[in-house]
């Protein structure tokens, strides 16, 4: 071993050099790549030129990517993925890749390289949408699809949605983006109306989600009392909320899953209103509990 290292070494002007990074082959660097991260992996792309070869390799970035990326790519024209190596096929898709009009998106987490999802209150049914004296479609740069929609009130609050796509072997959550308040700005500054929230705080609203193997979800929040009190004993309106709905497994890639969800107040003895519906998201757990 000590005569095998010592032939590694060469003697120039009496000082001993040994082997260093740039001395370990492209091949060895790209297996040891396959245990990193996409950025980490960016990251020693830049120690020298075997490194950077590596950090290109097809066969890296091919791990990298979800079984399914295929399905991914499928939504965008082909001349927009052709000719590109792994590695750039895995920077466009870690980019949102709309579907279904533009209502639905679907992107790889920088990170992990798996997938996640959004779905545009756009995309669902809502009871009473098409009357403004109900509803009203609110321009903003807050939400990804720069649309959410307004409830200015209303007795029977339903809104029920769907999705079927061929995610990948994984645990999904899946959560309601809402807003109680009617945000704008006022001379640059962020200001929120809550002329018209009320009678979220008397009943709860009932959130569900099933799947096309059985499985079911079901919680229940009041949402103008669950999560609003801050330690001073403030009520938090005017900030963007993520609802939990429930979890689901995938445990088979390559096969459509189908994902119902729906979130309702139907008591009739009582309105409601002042709620801004925007989006929700369907995101590896793992993701979930990394992000807490």
């Amino acid at each position: 071993m000590g005569a095998s290292l010592s032939n590694l070494s060469e003697v120039t002007n009496g000082s001993t050099i040994g082997p260093g990074l740039g001395d370990i082959p492209e091949s060895c660097v790209a297996c040891v790549f396959l245990y990193l991260t996409p950025p980490e992996i960016c990251n020693l792309a830049r120690l020298n030129r075997a490194f950077r070869g590596a950090a290109s390799s097809d066969a890296v970035w091919e791990s990298k990517l979800p079984s399914n990326y295929q399905d991914l790519l499928d939504f965008l024209p082909p001349e927009r993925y052709q000719n590109l190596s792994k590695k750039d096929i895995y920077a466009l898709l870690s980019r949102p890749v709309p579907f279904d009009g533009g209502n639905k998106e679907v992107w790889l987490d920088r990170i992990t390289g798996r997938i996640c999802m959004s779905i545009s209150a756009k995309a669902m049914a809502i009871t009473g949408i098409d009357d403004r004296r109900y509803w009203n479609w609110i321009p903003t740069e807050e939400s990804r699809f720069n649309v959410v929609a307004y409830l200015q009130q209303i007795w029977w609050f339903e809104v029920d949605g769907m999705v079927k796509f061929p995610f990948p072997a994984d645990i999904y959550t899946l959560t309601f983006r809402l807003h109680l308040g009617r945000f704008y700005k006022r001379l640059g500054r962020r200001t929120c109306s809550f002329e018209h929230t009320h009678g979220w705080g008397v009943k709860p609203v009932r959130f569900e989600m099933s799947t096309s193997d059985g499985q079911q979800a079901t919680h229940e929040f009041c949402l103008d009392e669950h999560g609003f009190i801050d330690v001073s004993g403030h009520r938090k309106r005017g900030c963007w909320i993520e609802y939990k709905v429930g979890e689901f497994l995938v445990d088979k890639s390559g096969s459509a899953t189908e994902i119902r969800f729906s979130m309702k107040q139907i008591d009739c003895t009582h309105s409601k209103g002042g709620l801004c519906v925007d989006s929700v998201f369907i995101v590896p757990s793992i993701l979930k509990d990394r992000k807490k």
